[in-house]
């Protein structure tokens, strides 16, 4: 039986009775329940705001402190360990995990809706352009990969470096010692699988409602709940299939062509706009972003009643902190063999200012789109955002054609996503094993599947975000217990040797 499945029984089954408990409330519940989605996210968000602002702002300092105090030389495994990906096939599992779905959904509606409902009042368009983009800037820049960054370098240095499990329950052992063997790691586990799951069937629902837009503006599909369901149902079958050829085949192969895909993809619009304007905004807007990081980065509009600052900085990194698990341990697990300064420096920087780019093409492209002519893209954003993308498409030639890349581009982020959580839900809930069985793999990559499908039937995206939001606040509480243990384990470490592994 082992040949197919090995699990962790502690771990295994409470967390699929959570997950499929909450499923189960989705769909019986009805309004009532729905309702309740939307308060509950209404009041984390407005009571624990400050809490997720002051925490990502301290994660940013403490990754600057492992990369330049004297810890930053530490191997990942050791003095003599290896890389195992290159440098091309590591930043594109980086990018493909991290961030892929939602730069693809946010990155032309984001600063359009900023633009047109301005967090912030502005003397002129020109202004409010800049600050529409400094503000989707901070939700995707510095301060979310600081939270994958922190749980990524402690998971790979307590794993490769004292030989512990590759699980999140190891991070803990200088508090807990061999406790982490007992309920208290446990409890950390099932933690971080419910955080991962949610996370993950936030970002495949936002997936799915864009390429069944797509399709809807490209070919007339009906977009509703039935096609975006067949979307799941087929790129859940992709994704298995995926997640069946491991780590090294399918998710370094899928991550590199989605790479690729973008770039091309990028430069596409980059020629096809006015590319010295948009050149002009990425500098402008990325300077006006750093000149005032601290400003917006600790804004929490504390003197208003606005919840703009709940709807959008707080539930990204909300949202951030539920992915932390599986993008933490799955940048972990591609980052044996690099230092703690080539860790912190290659996750913090090289994402960033490729999404910086990014969201400078193509959300800039459209603010100058929309100051030009008013009404061109926001009206349609405004009613439903998930046309964002397709809409700044057509106003391009070859939009046909470039639609239905952006359609595959979306598909493809949405494997990868998939099958790079099945892979870490599989190895925590496995007891820290690196390559769980084939049938594990399989049963949870259903699994996702699944419950976007039930929480998209039961209570939508609402009832996604809620959940995200939720699982967040208690994983920020984990985060500030991972930089302790991390913290006071390398103060009580000499540098490792070869001998000590």
């Amino acid at each position: 039986m082992k040949k197919y499945f090995d699990v962790y029984p502690s771990v295994f089954y409470p967390s699929l009775v959570i997950i499929l408990g909450f499923v189960a409330l989705s769909i019986l519940g009805g309004e009532s329940v729905k309702l309740f989605f939307s308060a509950s996210s209404q009041w984390i968000t407005s009571q624990t705001g400050w809490m997720f602002i002051l925490g990502v702002n301290i994660f940013i300092i403490f990754s600057l402190w492992l990369a330049f105090g004297k810890f930053g030389s530490y191997r990942i495994g050791g003095d003599k360990a290896k890389v195992e990906f290159s440098l091309f096939s590591w930043f594109s599992m980086l990018f493909s995990a991290g961030m892929g779905i939602g730069l693809l959904y946010f990155s032309v509606s984001e600063p359009i809706e900023h633009f047109a409902k301005p967090p912030l009042a502005q003397n002129s368009s020109a202004d409010l352009a800049v600050q529409a983009l400094d503000f989707t800037f901070l939700h995707y820049g510095l301060h979310a990969w600081a939270i994958y960054c922190i749980v990524g370098l402690a998971i790979a240095y307590f794993a490769f470096n004292k030989n512990l499990p590759f699980s999140l329950r190891s991070i803990f052992y200088p508090i807990f010692g061999d406790k982490i063997k007992g309920i208290y790691g446990d409890l950390i586990d099932i933690i971080a699988v419910v955080a991962t799951l949610f996370g993950l069937a936030t970002s495949l629902g936002f997936g799915a409602r864009q390429i069944a837009t797509g399709l809807n503006y490209l070919f007339g599909v009906d977009p509703g709940t039935n096609t975006q369901i067949g979307i799941i149902l087929f790129i859940t079958l992709i994704a298995t299939i995926s997640v069946v050829t491991g780590l090294k085949k399918g998710v370094k192969f899928l991550s590199r062509m989605n790479l690729i895909l973008a770039l091309i993809f990028l430069l596409f619009v980059l020629f096809l706009s006015d590319t010295i304007k948009v050149f002009s905004i990425f500098i402008e807007s990325t300077g006006m972003y750093f000149q005032r990081f601290i400003e917006i980065g600790t804004w929490s509009s504390a003197f208003t009643s606005s919840d703009w600052q709940n709807n959008w900085t707080v539930f990204y990194w909300a949202w951030w902190i539920a992915w932390s698990p599986f993008v933490g341990m799955f940048i972990a697990r591609i980052s044996k063999g690099r230092t703690f300064k080539e860790f912190v420096l290659g996750v913090l920087l090289v994402p960033t200012f490729m999404t910086l780019f990014w969201i400078s093409v193509f959300g800039g492209s459209a603010l100058l789109l929309e100051i030009n002519t008013p009404g061109s893209i926001s009206s349609f954003v405004l009613l439903d955002s998930s046309t964002s993308l397709f809409v700044f498409l057509k106003q391009f030639p070859l939009y046909q054609f470039t639609s239905l890349i952006g359609i595959l581009m979306v598909s493809v982020f949405f494997v990868t996503s998939s099958d790079s959580g099945s892979l870490v839900i599989d190895s925590i809930t496995s007891g820290g094993k690196l390559n769980a069985p084939v049938g594990q793999r399989i049963l949870w990559a259903l699994i996702e599947g699944a419950v976007a499908i039930a929480l998209l039937v039961g209570g939508g995206l609402k009832a996604m975000q809620t959940m995200s939001v939720t699982t967040g606040i208690l994983f920020l509480f984990v985060i500030f217990t991972i930089c302790y243990s991390l913290f006071i384990d390398l103060k009580r470490s000499r540098k490792p040797k070869d001998t000590d592994l």
